[in-house]
Formats: C-alpha cells, structure tokens, sequence
C-alpha cells in the first residue's frame, strides 16, 4: 500500500471535500512502510517535527489553521533530506532514496499549497 496526500475543504454541512491533485500520482506520499521508516524515523524525530511523526501512529490531518506551520516542518524536512535517507533502511543507494523522498515530498508540500490557497488542510493517510 501507499500513503496518500490531498488537501481538503469543508463543505456547507461541515463534511470534508477532498480535492482532487493537479495531475494523477501527485497524490502520492510515500510507501506504507515510510509511516515509521521516513516520516516517523528518528531522524526527523531528532529535527524537531511534530506533524510528520504523527504518521508512525496513524493518519495525519493538518487543519486549516495550522498549514503554514506544516509547511515549515516540510522546508525543515526538505532541507535535512540526505540524513533522513541515509537512516532509512531501503535497498536502493542513498541518492536514490533522497530522490524519492524529495519527489513525495514535493507532493505534500503541493497539497499544503493548495490547501493554504482555499482555507483548507492536509490529509495523509
């Protein structure tokens, strides 16, 4: 399985509207197994994240309120890429790992975007 990321807005009755991404698999946020090993690792523990780690217990919702405080945990992620990937056990080598996590990255970070430009928030799950 794969995680997913869209951004969302409430509708008139409170129900949540997941908003479709710019193009088909900018949806896509990680492996399944990246809950703990990539988003929920004790690198990005030891950086301080708040939100990302959430994702090693569950699914994440980031309110309307707090996405701007989500997207400076993801410049903070962005910028530390190359230790997250290098704690991370994949099989592939570490430039090839700091590739993929930066491309779903991206995709979080495009839904943040989104959801900061509508008044909405952030799911992955």
């Amino acid at each position: 399985m794969s995680l997913s990321v869209y951004a969302y807005v409430l509708d008139e009755d409170r129900a949540w509207q997941l908003l479709d991404p710019p193009t088909p698999g900018d949806e896509l946020a990680g492996f399944e197994r990246w809950r703990t090993t990539v988003w929920g690792s004790t690198a990005v523990l030891a950086l301080g994240a708040y939100y990302f780690p959430v994702l090693a217990r569950g699914d994440l919702t980031v309110l309307p309120h707090a996405v701007p405080e989500f997207l400076d945990e993801c410049a903070l992620l962005r910028k530390h890429l190359d230790a997250i990937a290098a704690q991370a056990d994949e099989s592939h080598s570490r430039e090839v790992h700091t590739e993929r996590i930066a491309a779903r990255l991206t995709h979080i970070e495009a839904a943040a975007e989104r959801a900061l430009e509508v008044g909405g928030g952030v799911l992955i799950w």
